[in-house]
Formats: C-alpha cells, structure tokens, sequence
C-alpha cells in the first residue's frame, strides 16, 4: 500500500517503470478524444467540480485512462470525498500512476498522470481516509469506466 512517503519519493523523479507505453502525437490525441478530454489529459486542464456523476457514484468496477486504457483505479479504493472530483486511496498498482512535483497556481502540489502515455488526471493530497491516507483527486474525463459485474 503506498503512503504519502512513497508518493513524494516517486514525484522526486524515481516514478516505476511503467508496464507498457503508448505515445501518440498532439493530432492523434486529438483525433482520438472529445475536445474537453483533450484539454483535461493531454493540456493537463481541469473540469469543473460536480461536473460528473462519477464523483459521488460508488458502484464495483475498474478505472481506466481514457487515453490509453492503462487501469488505474479500483472502485474498492473510491470513497466520496466531497471535493466535486472522483477520489480514490490507492491505484490498482504501484506502476499505474507517475507523479510530478507541480508548482503551478501558487501551490506545491503532486500531480498524478497515467504512466503509460503522461495523460494528466489530477493530483493526490495527503489527506485521504486511513490507512493510506491519501486523495487521489482525479479528474472523471481523464477515466473510462470498465463494469467487472458478471453477466
């Protein structure tokens, strides 16, 4: 289970090798998302709070990148945080997400991106439900929704 301690680790340039890599050009991306998804993941945007549903809808299932289909995240690990945005505890493995320290806006924050192809999802807080204790706070146009319930 990673903690804080291992988040900060990971944003000070030592991320895990990602399993697989996709890499595209600006014009694919484009191409390939709708124009709100391309400013959120690939201009590293971020929607509006209480945009989406996917925020406070708690029902099993996977989580993946919306770009390259890498999963990311557990419905198990969702909690409703009450920011606007999809929260989770943990990704589904250590090498889902990268981190980046991000000094944007004024702030010091650790930003969270999809190991496989850099598509910006958010940023994750030291303030998460035990016992992990951290908040991925991620944008929901960043994620594609895969149902694991049985036929």
């Amino acid at each position: 289970m990673l903690n804080w301690k291992d988040v900060l680790h990971f944003a000070n340039g030592n991320n895990p090798a990602a399993s697989q890599r996709v890499s595209k050009t600006a014009i694919e991306w484009q191409a390939q998302l709708t124009p709100e998804q391309y400013q959120v993941t690939r201009l590293k945007g971020t929607e509006r709070p209480f945009s989406s549903a996917m925020c406070s809808r708690i029902e099993p299932g996977l989580y993946a990148c919306v770009c390259c289909g890498t999963l990311l995240f557990d419905a198990r690990e969702k909690f409703d945080s009450g920011t606007g945005w999809p929260s989770f505890t943990q990704p589904v493995q250590e090498n889902a997400v990268a981190y980046h320290a991000d000094h944007s806006h004024g702030m010091v924050r650790v930003e969270t991106l999809c190991n496989g192809c850099d598509a910006h999802l958010g940023h994750v807080f030291p303030d998460g439900p035990q016992p992990s204790g951290l908040r991925y706070c991620i944008n929901a146009l960043a994620l594609q929704k895969i149902d694991t319930e049985a036929s």
